[in-house]
């Protein structure tokens, strides 16, 4: 059976989900398959237990998608990211910085989510969509592309004639191995664990990382749990370890845990169970190709450090509403596809490598590399137009 579409998406998660109701809402017809249905419940086998803070430029395009209004009464904002150095001979704080968004907007940095909950919300607003079709459970096969089309072939057979391919497929893109675009990848050594906690002490909507040594412990403020304060947290270290603590029994989890956050909030909790997640950087030699673009992490694959990967995703989206929007009548053409890799690539390239640099710095085992680190960051912090400067550039704003 062939089937004709404006645009086909390739990738229901949270980024080929919001591109698929932003883009519905633009008037297009619009097709998105993945072959994993997505988890809609936090307590279901394979639900993605991470958070995804919305940064402030990310919030237009839910509004433009209609879906904010959906996710807003379930956000947690984040007024203040906290950087704390425990890099010292015990893991206690011996050197924090609080980056205020007061300082540069009268809004907060961002507002956080957890992923699982997302999907649930973005496929109730497909469905409200008529013009819109998810099918999970059906993936993209295979791909010829034309002068004035792309022949999708889906893995049940179904065939499609989209204007557009939007490859959102994940860091091993099948669209992207379609086109042909290779990716540099780079790997830490390192594993991520992600969960959620309660403690005894508020968060005070602060985001908080403790930086001591094989990667950042971040924890991201969630609505009260069973009228106790709660956090979100990833815990970055190198695969060995991450493997240690996951099969730590939790009473003793529990305990590491505390100990890794320096104690900030008090005693944690363990409320979820324990999800790893690989870590790595990449990103793709192009962003384009006939009849196709590639966003979020088909075309790049950050460390979760200052809540840049997922808004990376939605920049790319509102460059490619953007473009869809000017040329309406063909939303495949070469102005579309050559000019979203131009704009979008350069930008992508250069956080891609400052978050490395960042992740790097985190890493640290000896003490002198650790002390350097705290140096440096209250050498950044002293300063309050950089300090300010580094806020806005996080954000993605001037």
């Amino acid at each position: 059976m062939r089937e004709t579409t404006d645009i086909l998406i390739s990738g229901g998660g949270v980024a080929g989900l919001t591109a698929a109701c932003a883009l519905g809402v633009a008037g297009f017809r619009v097709i998105c398959v993945d072959p994993t249905p997505p988890v809609t419940e936090g307590e279901a086998e394979g639900a993605d237990l991470r958070t995804t803070a919305f940064l402030q430029p990310s919030i237009p395009v839910l509004e433009a998608a209609g879906l904010w209004s959906r996710l807003e009464p379930h956000a947690a904002p984040l007024q203040v990211m906290r950087i704390i150095d425990a890099g010292g001979p015990e893991p206690e704080a011996r050197l924090t910085r609080d980056f205020d968004a007061a300082d540069i907007s009268d809004a907060p940095f961002g507002w956080n989510l957890p992923n699982w909950l997302l999907r649930r919300e973005m496929v109730a607003r497909i469905a409200e969509l008529p013009n819109v079709s998810f099918r999970p459970g059906t993936g993209f096969a295979r791909m010829l592309t034309r002068e004035s089309e792309a022949l999708v072939t889906l893995t049940d057979g179904t065939q499609i004639a989209a204007r557009l391919v939007v490859g959102a497929d994940g860091r091993n893109s099948p669209v992207r191995e379609a086109l042909g675009i290779g990716a540099k990848t780079t790997r830490y050594g390192q594993k991520a664990l992600a969960f959620a906690v309660t403690h005894d002490l508020p968060h005070g909507n602060v985001s908080t990382e403790v930086h001591r040594k094989g990667g950042p412990f971040t924890l991201v403020p969630l609505p009260d749990r069973d009228g106790k304060p709660a956090s979100a947290v990833v815990w970055m270290e190198t695969g060995p370890e991450i493997a240690r603590l996951a099969a730590l029994p939790v009473p003793d989890f529990e305990a590491e845990m505390t100990a890794r956050s320096s104690g900030i909030l008090g005693p944690l909790s363990l409320i979820t169970r324990r999800s790893i997640w690989p870590i790595i950087s990449q990103i793709a030699e192009r962003m384009s190709g006939p009849r196709a673009v590639l966003m979020a992490e088909s075309a790049h694959v950050v460390p979760p450090i200052g809540a840049q990967g997922l808004n990376m995703s939605l920049a790319d989206l509102a460059a490619l509403l953007d473009l869809t929007g000017r040329h309406r009548d063909d939303p495949g053409q070469p102005a579309v596809t050559e000019t979203f890799h131009r704009r979008r690539h350069l930008e992508v390239q250069g956080r891609v490598t400052g978050i490395d640099f960042l992740n790097r710095a985190s890493m640290a085992e000896t003490p002198l590399l650790r002390d350097l680190r705290a140096r440096a960051l209250g050498a950044l912090y002293s300063a309050r137009p950089v300090r300010q400067m580094l806020m806005r550039a996080g954000l993605g704003v001037r």
